[in-house]
């Protein structure tokens, strides 16, 4: 055989041996094919029985829940109609017993008007023989029914005044008897209870000064200074030759403490100058209003008063710089306030209450507007407006008699001020009058169209206006001065003369910035 022949044998027998390995393999890949698409139908049998069993499983229990609803549903719906029943029952009955009353009321009412027809028979028999029966005595009497009658009143009458007269004279002598006894030991034990030293305000202040060097300072140059403090504070400012003091003379106690207090700046710091004057009189100002404040403030808490209105605190505060008579009112305030509680509990009254109108009686006098009110009608109607209660209105207002008492707490105010004020050496008439007619002299002046300000000064001898330099010329001024004086001699009574000065000023004022 030839090479070629091998060869040829030898392709055949490789391509007979590819295709009966070519046969192989496809029946193995066509085995395990089947297999896994066997396998594959048996899983996706698996997840549909699985898939079926939780659909079943969430479908029972969606079925539960439902059924549990419904059964809740219809146990309220049950519970509900078993309620309307038995409503529905009790309103039957209730029908029914209403029902029943109306016919009782209709017997009743029957058995009425037929008892009422029997009396309106016996009434017209016995009035009748009422009739009858006075006719007769009046013709036995030869009296009419009215002579009898008028006559019978008059003679017991006659005999029940002169027994209750008697009476009420045995009464009144008791109760005079135990009355004034009682009202002495009440009256002297709060006294005693309560002591107070009495305080007598003056109308000046001295303001003492480490050197004489200072009061030229004071004074300023051609009396600049002094004037312009004067004219900031009301205050007369006497510099005289007392060593080492300087006298401030003026009837109103805010404006002497608050030129004391200003002075005292002033000399601590060193500059004084009018416009330095007026920024530290305008700022002690605002001090004295605050401590005004604080002092209504300690007041009210010291006597455990709760519950004022901030105005009411603020005008206790001002007590502090006004004086009753000499008096100060402040103290004359507390120490009232004090008595009536003390005489309020030795009465069995409520000692708080009392305390609260016995501190606020003379809350009137602290107010400059109205002064033609008295200042008890005036405090009243500043509690009113401040929301006090009416019995503390009332003995506010009623203290002097010019209104009526309408609680008892009234005249306890009452006896408790007179205690303070009758105090020896607590009141001294003659401060309270000038104080007055200084106040009247300034108000006088006040009363003019484009007056700012007025200040009476040296006792009452000079009045110092100022008037708006916006609001009147020079030529007004002069005018002025002569009305006012006249107005003074025509309307006041003062001694010897005052002296009336108009003061006009223009001012310009301006920043560098």
């Amino acid at each position: 055989m030839g090479i070629g022949t091998l060869l040829l044998f030898t392709f055949m027998g490789l391509v007979v041996g590819a295709g009966a390995v070519w046969l192989i393999t496809r029946t193995l890949l066509k085995q395990r094919t089947d297999g896994i698409l066997a396998e594959a139908e048996r899983e996706a049998e698996v997840i549909k029985q699985k898939k079926l069993l939780e659909v079943k499983e969430k479908f029972l229990q969606l079925k539960g829940d439902l059924e549990k609803q419904v059964a809740q549903r219809n146990s309220k719906l049950q519970s509900v109609e078993s309620k309307l029943k038995s409503r529905e029952q009790s309103l039957n009955q209730r029908q029914e017993d209403m029902t029943k009353k109306g016919q009782e009321m209709d017997l009743m009412r029957e058995n009425l008007t037929a008892q009422l027809n029997v009396i309106e028979k016996k009434k017209s028999e016995l009035d009748e023989i009422k009739a009858r029966e006075q006719a007769h005595l009046e013709s036995l009497s030869g009296l009419s029914a009215a002579e009898a009658k008028d006559r019978l009143v008059e003679s017991l009458k006659d005999e029940a005044k002169g027994q209750a007269s008697a009476y009420v004279n045995e009464i009144i002598e008791e109760a005079k008897m135990t009355a004034n006894k009682e009202a002495k030991r009440i009256v002297i034990q709060t006294i005693q209870r309560v002591a107070t030293e009495t305080a007598i305000e003056n109308s000046v202040t001295v303001f003492h000064i480490e050197s004489d060097e200072i009061k030229g300072r004071i004074i300023g140059r051609e009396g600049r200074n002094i004037r312009a403090l004067e004219a900031a504070t009301g205050i007369e400012i006497i510099v005289d030759d007392t060593p080492e003091a300087i006298v401030l003379s003026g009837f109103d106690p805010v404006r002497r403490e608050i030129a004391r207090l200003a002075l005292h700046q002033l000399v601590q710091d060193g500059r004084i100058h009018p416009a330095r004057i007026e920024e530290v009189v305008a700022k002690v100002k605002k001090q004295v209003e605050e401590e005004v404040i604080e002092t209504g403030k300690r007041t009210v808490i010291d006597l455990g008063i709760h519950g004022l209105h901030p105005e009411l605190i603020r005008m206790i505060g001002k007590m502090k710089y006004r004086s009753s008579y000499g008096q100060n009112l402040l103290q004359h305030s507390r120490e009232t306030a004090n008595l009536c509680a003390v005489m309020a509990s030795e009465l069995g009254l409520n000692p708080k209450k009392a305390k609260r109108a016995g501190l606020l009686h003379d809350i009137g006098k602290v107010p400059d507007d109205e002064p033609e009110l008295p200042h008890a009608l005036l405090g009243m109607k500043l509690c009113e407006k401040f929301k006090e209660k009416p019995d503390i209105c009332n003995a506010v207002g009623a203290h002097h008699d010019e209104v009526e008492m309408m609680s008892l707490i009234a005249p306890i105010v009452q006896v408790c001020d007179a205690i303070s004020g009758a105090r020896p050496g607590a009141r001294r008439e003659i401060v309270e009058a000038y104080i007055k007619r200084l106040n009247d002299l300034e108000q006088l002046a006040m009363s003019y169209p484009g007056v700012v300000k007025t200040y009476a000064i040296q006792a009452g001898r000079e009045l110092r206006v100022i008037v708006g330099a916006d609001k009147t010329d020079d030529a007004s001024v002069e005018t002025l001065s002569n009305e006012i004086a006249k107005k003074i001699q025509d309307e006041m009574t003062y001694p010897g003369q005052v002296k009336i000065t108009v003061i006009r000023e223009s001012r310009s004022v301006s920043y560098a910035k």
